[in-house]
């Protein structure tokens, strides 16, 4: 008993929803939503390029400024040139430097009073420039942003120092560098060659690029966490509507396969009218037939182990008997009840087999269009050929010669017209007239099935349909019947869609009338 107690416990252990043992469906729900974040996300790297751009155009706009500041400044005369620096200083925004051929300062707007390109020292900004400036830079690193050199001031007189000045001096070109500041924002310098004069460097601050840039990655920031703390609640709103009720049903239908079916109330969600509540609904459905079923085989089990005792008995008496009985007459007697016992036996195994086999038979069995006419007219010839009891006469109408057409299984819906005939055989008088007609609907075909026998007592129309139920006519032996083969008929009927009843002879007050009603064949 321990042992038994000990396996149970460990078989719901193994079954049990170990959700944290695997990735569960809110994680998936989440990983979901943050993916199409991450793809929002991405926006930081187009913000990226987006300032890699507004740099060439600044390069490119810096490369023509000093361009014309050196053509404006090569026409100048010594004494007019520093007011001209400082005028084209002023007006383009930047810092302008003259050095001679040799490197040396002939003119700075900054040394003229105009400070207009300070650097600024990042020590001293407040901490949101500061936070400001961390970011850029985790952003720069994870996006793969081209690092800029840092800007650092060269020696008053020692112009060769810069790239800009030594290139345009030895190409005649106009070359320009992108710079990094202490504080992070581009600085710009280009360089143009003067003829017989030296080279002109300009230098400008775009601070208003990297203040753009931040100021569209902290409104993309917004909207990301706006975003990202709506799909975290849309994602726990799915996992409760949509995980929670899977999790009850699941444990309901594990602790189903345990073996609890009796106690398990399975979740039908009524007010969920979407997927999950139809799912719900069809497992409790599911259970409810499972326990149907459960129940069926438990009263079939019952009904053949009472079905079975009465033979068993009868045929020990007899065979009790002939040990003690010396009357050859009444041994031959006995000798006859075991006989009769021995083939009632076999006749309610072998209707107990087949009863048992049908349901599962039924659901592997490939329906197919089947004629119902040819097969009843079939059938009525081959009991005709084996002989009828007492004259009794059977006779089949069809209505029009069109083939009456149903899917279905042949043999077993064979058997169920086999067997209506052999019950309505079984009640027939002598010289009695079996009728059996058959019509079509317009979506179903009914046959009917007709005998002048005494008929069927209301209360009892339901109830021949039961296994091992059956109401025969005083006369009759006992145990000519196993009482089964109308189950067998609704069961195979019911299979094929269709239903069976019985009533009484319209207009009459005797026989029975069974009517099947099956569907027709589509398209037929």
């Amino acid at each position: 008993m321990a042992r038994a107690i000990a396996s149970r416990t460990n078989s719901e252990r193994d079954l049990a929803l170990t959700w944290s043992n695997r990735i569960s469906l809110t994680v998936r729900i989440l990983a979901v939503n943050i993916f199409a974040l991450a793809l929002l996300g991405s926006g930081f790297f187009y913000l990226d390029s987006y300032r890699s751009r507004m740099v060439d155009s600044r390069v490119a706009q810096a490369k023509r400024e000093v361009r014309l500041i050196a053509q404006a400044l090569a026409s100048a005369t010594n004494e007019r040139r520093n007011l001209l620096v400082l005028s084209l200083a002023r007006d383009t925004g930047n810092r302008i430097r003259l050095f001679d051929e040799d490197g040396k300062m002939l003119a700075d707007s900054q040394e003229l009073g105009l400070r207009n390109v300070i650097l600024r020292d990042p020590d001293k900004d407040p901490w949101n420039q500061s936070t400001a400036r961390f970011l850029d830079a985790v952003i720069d690193t994870v996006a793969g942003a081209d690092r800029a050199p840092l800007f650092r001031e060269q020696p008053r007189d020692q112009g060769l120092d810069w790239p800009d000045v030594r290139t345009a001096r030895e190409t005649l070109g106009t070359p320009a560098t992108v710079w990094r500041a202490p504080d992070r924002t581009p600085i710009i310098t280009a360089g143009a060659p003067i003829t017989q004069l030296g080279v002109v460097m300009t230098t400008t601050n775009a601070r208003d690029i990297t203040r753009t840039v931040r100021t569209e990655r902290w409104r993309l920031s917004v909207v990301l966490a706006i975003v990202a703390l709506s799909s975290v609640f849309l994602s726990l709103f799915l996992a409760r509507t949509i995980v929670r009720p899977l999790q009850l049903l699941a444990r309901a239908a594990i602790r189903v396969r345990l073996g609890r079916a009796r106690e398990v109330v399975v979740p039908r969600l009524p007010e969920r009218r979407d997927e999950i509540g139809l799912l719900a609904r069809a497992v409790s459905d599911m259970t409810q037939a499972l326990r149907a079923r459960i129940d069926a085989t438990e009263a079939f089990a019952a009904d053949v182990t009472h079905e079975l005792k009465n033979p068993l008995a009868s045929l020990r008496s007899a065979v009790d008997g002939l040990a003690r009985v010396k009357d050859p007459e009444l041994q031959a007697r006995l000798l006859a009840i075991v006989q009769d016992d021995v083939h009632r036996l076999d006749r309610l195994i072998t209707d107990i087999s087949e009863a048992s086999r049908l349901d599962a038979q039924l659901s592997r069995a490939t329906f197919e269009p089947v004629d119902i006419g040819a097969m009843i007219a079939a059938l009525i010839a081959q009991r005709e050929a084996r002989g009828v009891p007492a004259g009794v006469h059977i006779r089949f109408d069809q209505e029009g010669d069109v083939p009456l057409l149903v899917l279905g299984e042949g043999a077993r819906l064979e058997r169920v017209f086999e067997n209506l005939m052999e019950n309505a055989l079984s009640f027939s008088p002598r010289d009695g007239l079996i009728r059996i007609d058959a019509q079509l609907e317009s979506d179903a075909l009914t046959v009917s099935v007709e005998d002048q026998g005494p008929g069927v007592p209301e209360e009892a129309r339901e109830a021949i349909f039961r296994r091992f139920h059956s109401v025969r006519p005083d006369a009759e032996a006992f145990g000519l019947h196993s009482g089964l083969g109308l189950a067998i008929a609704r069961t195979i009927v019911e299979a094929h869609q269709g239903s069976i009843s019985v009533e009484t002879r319209e207009e009459r007050t005797t026989g029975a009338r069974f009517l099947v009603r099956l569907p027709r064949a589509e398209g037929r």
